[in-house]
C-alpha cells in the first residue's frame, strides 16, 4: 500500500513516515500544502494523511481540490484545531477521518487500517481468500492457520491483491502502489516476488491473467 503524509512540521514528518513505513506502507512525503497537492493530483495513493495548517496552501484547499478534481482516496486529516467547526469544515470538505494533535501513532495507524480496508470494502482487519489469512492488525499471513513468513515487499503485495481480490490488477498499478516515488521501479520485481509468495503460500491464491495482470481469488477459481 502507498501512502502520502502532508505535514510542515519536520519532526512529526519525519515520525509519520518512519511509523508508516515500519508498519509496512510505502511512503511519500510533503512538507507544504503545493507539493502536497501536486503529489495527489499526480500520483496513485491508496490513502493520504493531511495537515490541515500547511504553508503556501492550505490542508482544506488542498482537499477541495482534489475532490473536486476526482481524487477519491481516503483522506485523514491531522489538525491542532480542535473546535468542533472545523472538524465539520473538514468532513464537509472531503475527510474521511479527523485526529486531532497531539495524538497516539498506534491510532493514526489503526485509523489508516481502517481506511484502507473500507475503501476495498473489507469489514474487518482480517482478510481471507480461500485458505490464506492476511490480519492487516498485525501484519501477519496465514495459511490453515500456519504463519507465512513473507518480507516487506511480499506483504505489501499479497495485501495490494488480497484488498482487492477478484479484481484484476495490472502490473502498472502494482508497481505504482508498492514503491515510493523514488525506488528504482521496475515491472519485472513484481514477477519475482509473485513466485517467491506462491512458493511460501504453496496455494494457487495469485493467479496469473496472460496480458493483463494478478488475480487474487481462491484457489479452484475460475477466472
Amino acid at each position: 500500500m502507498r501512502i502520502l503524509v502532508v505535514e510542515d512540521d519536520p519532526d512529526l514528518n519525519r515520525q509519520l513516515q518512519t511509523a508508516l513505513a515500519d508498519a509496512g506502507y510505502a511512503v511519500d512525503v510533503a512538507l507544504d500544502g503545493e507539493e502536497g497537492h501536486f503529489l495527489g493530483s499526480s500520483e496513485p495513493y491508496d490513502v493520504v494523511v493531511l495537515d490541515i495548517g500547511l504553508p503556501k496552501m492550505d490542508g482544506l484547499r488542498v482537499l477541495e481540490d482534489w475532490r473536486r478534481n476526482g481524487r477519491r482516496f481516503p483522506v485523514l486529516l491531522l489538525t491542532a484545531r480542535d473546535r468542533w467547526s472545523d472538524k465539520v469544515q473538514g468532513f464537509d470538505a472531503g475527510a474521511d477521518d479527523y485526529v486531532p494533535k497531539p495524538f497516539h501513532m498506534e491510532e493514526v495507524l489503526a485509523r489508516l487500517r481502517a481506511l484502507v480496508r473500507r475503501a476495498a470494502g473489507h469489514a474487518t482487519s482480517e482478510i481471507l481468500c480461500g485458505p490464506v489469512t492476511l490480519d492487516t492488525r498485525t501484519g501477519r499471513v496465514s495459511v490453515d492457520g500456519n504463519p507465512v513468513k513473507l518480507t516487506s515487499h511480499e506483504y505489501r503485495l499479497l495485501s495490494y491483491l488480497m484488498h482487492h481480490q477478484g479484481r484484476v490488477v495490472s502490473r502498472t498499478e502494482l508497481v505504482e502502489h508498492l514503491y515510493d516515488q523514488d525506488f528504482d521501479r521496475d515491472s519485472n520485481t513484481v514477477e519475482v516476488f509473485v513466485g517467491r509468495i506462491r512458493k511460501k503460500l504453496g496455494v494457487d491464491m495469485i493467479q496469473t491473467v496472460r496480458g493483463l495482470g494478478y488475480i487474487a481469488a481462491p484457489p479452484g477459481t475460475e477466472t
